[in-house]
């Protein structure tokens, strides 16, 4: 009994609570009562999935694979993260002050996931899902800002993504959906139950994110050994390491034009020889791979954007006429041409920059809103009238509908042509008013992970650009 008792107090100072049964059970060994007290309820209490990538799971293999799913909960993770160290600490001795710090780091997750980011506590703060798209965004920067090489990311940094992404990622465990499945019992009678399953937009997107995450630190881990390097060409600007501007701008430009409007980023230099072939074609295998993992974290993000609800903010500030949003010139091309061509209507635009191409998606955007606001007060007679009208060729025909199905088509292929536009108006209220958690999970992840993954393209294009001047010059 002795033995017992001081195991238990031992237990409780390295952070974990033995569960009741362990405690009951007195004629049990001491190797028993250990393992219950590891693998109780109590002690996992927010424990998660386990992979590579848990937080706090690096050196606790032999705990994860007795580990089940149903032991997870929704207590305190810092209670959980002083489970999880102290195992850590009574398997490894690990060091107490990196114990302490990793704890205080997840106290100071949690607390502002809490106040909704309102340090002053008075409950004042953004809701919870602006809180969690903020923190991941933050964490984008903090470990990314300063990488601007194509080089490893530091051990320290990755872990750190890994880590803090993985304790962020962590809601979406617990947000599921209800479908019906059959049960067969002993007797063989058949009954239907409801059971959980992670949420669609969710079960379907997470796993692919975070495939391309994975993806996007291997080709980065890919260039250790290079014949390429860096020189740097300025001092740091303080306001580097969030690139203000958005992620998908145009980099691939002339080197001169690069050092103007890129003076702070380091200089990629190749030896006058040039780069090998087997290196050239290292390069572009993985340029050709960042950019389809761009494409498939940009198709994520806007169909993320797209399910978000429209703030009733947005829909108040439209104008009464979309005529006087767009312009009489783009009115009166997309109300008089009998077969509308948006590629002729962006051609006679003379668009010449981004800035331009964006201030014309708003105002397009918050026109074809207007229009089908008006369509929708044209036929609010009742219900039934109204789905008849909708059905009926003449509403195929009423003016509203024709302007905001032409601004949709417009709005389209302007995104098309210049697919490194920044997020429009709407874009940006939705993410701002948005109360979804999954979705601001869904959308500000794939965010992060587009603008790396365009980023890494920009760096190896920079080095086939010096590579290529290198050779012209010889």
């Amino acid at each position: 009994m002795d033995s017992s008792t001081s195991t238990s107090d031992e237990n409780y100072e390295l952070g974990y609570q033995p569960s009741p049964s362990s405690v009951d059970q007195t004629d049990q060994s001491l190797t028993d009562t250990t393992s219950c007290s590891i693998l109780s309820a109590d002690s996992f209490a927010y424990c998660r999935t386990y992979s590579e990538a848990s937080a706090f799971s690096e050196h606790t293999d032999s705990f994860s694979e007795m580990a089940s799913p149903s032991w997870r909960g929704l207590k305190s993770p810092a209670r959980a993260a002083l489970s999880r160290l102290g195992m850590r600490q009574h398997k490894h001795g690990m060091d107490e002050e990196v114990m302490d710090l990793e704890l205080e780091l997840m106290k100071e997750r949690f607390s502002k996931l809490l106040l909704g980011e309102d340090m002053s506590g008075s409950g004042k703060g953004v809701c919870t899902a602006v809180t969690i798209s903020n923190a991941i965004t933050n964490l984008y920067a903090s470990v990314f800002g300063q990488h601007q090489r194509l080089e490893p990311l530091h051990p320290e940094k990755k872990l750190m993504w890994k880590r803090e992404m993985n304790c962020l990622l962590s809601v979406c465990d617990y947000i599921v959906e209800f479908s019906p499945t059959l049960q067969t019992l002993k007797d063989g009678t058949t009954l239907e139950v409801m059971t959980s399953r992670p949420r669609s937009d969710i079960y379907i997107n997470l796993p692919a994110l975070r495939k391309l995450d994975a993806m996007l630190l291997d080709i980065l881990d890919s260039f250790q050994v290079t014949e390429f390097w860096y020189a740097e060409q300025g001092s740091m600007s303080g306001n580097s390491s969030t690139r203000s501007g958005s992620f998908r701008r145009i980099v691939v430009q002339p080197q001169p034009q690069r050092k103007e409007e890129k003076w702070w980023l380091p200089v990629p230099c190749v030896s006058p020889d040039g780069l090998s072939e087997k290196c050239k074609k290292h390069l572009q295998q993985k340029r050709d791979c960042a950019y389809q993992i761009h494409k498939a974290a940009m198709a994520i993000n806007s169909a993320i954007l797209a399910e978000m609800q429209i703030p009733e903010s947005y829909m108040a500030s439209l104008p009464k006429s979309g005529k006087a949003s767009v312009g009489d010139t783009i009115y009166r091309y997309m109300y008089s041409a009998e077969k509308f061509s948006p590629d002729h209507l962006l051609d006679s635009l003379n668009i010449s920059s981004e800035h331009e191409a964006l201030e014309l998606a708003d105002k397009v955007e918050a026109s074809m809103y207007t229009w089908r606001r008006k369509m929708c007060m044209t036929h609010s007679k009742s219900s039934w009238d109204m789905v008849k009208d909708l059905m009926s060729d003449v509403d195929r025909t009423d003016k509203n509908h024709v302007l905001a199905e032409r601004a949709e088509t417009l709005l389209f292929c302007l995104k098309q042509r210049y697919p490194e536009l920044s997020q429009t108006t709407l874009d940006t209220s939705k993410i701002q008013y948005n109360k979804d958690v999954g979705q601001a999970v869904l959308e500000s992840y794939s965010r992060v992970l587009e603008g790396l993954a365009f980023n890494i393209v920009a760096w190896i294009e920079d080095v086939l650009f010096v590579d290529k001047t290198m050779k012209h010059l010889e």
